[in-house]
């Protein structure tokens, strides 16, 4: 993972510890799906969105459908970042 799609796993680890408020964090891994954490695919969604949001990306729904971990999350959300969206400059967490 290169650092700029470590940066947007930590964004969306934040956001699953967010969704997901009884998970230990040392669960959440790249290779860790939301199904596997005890979510859903609206606690999926809702990560997705609030990752989006703290990125600054707005991307159709559809672009993140059909991941199947964390990681594969971050990795789609950083290829968007690398292609000239707004990028980490608002990232807190």
């Amino acid at each position: 993972m290169n650092a700029l799609t470590q940066r947007v796993f930590d964004v969306v680890k934040a956001h699953v510890l967010d969704v997901l408020t009884d998970i230990d964090p040392v669960e959440v891994t790249p290779e860790t799906s939301i199904v596997a954490l005890g979510g859903n695919s609206l606690d999926r969604a809702e990560v997705a969105m609030l990752s989006m949001e703290t990125l600054g990306l707005k991307l159709p729904r559809t672009a993140v459908v059909g991941v199947a971990c964390l990681g594969e999350l971050a990795q789609v959300l950083s290829r968007h970042l690398e292609v000239g969206a707004p990028g980490l400059g608002n990232v807190t967490r």
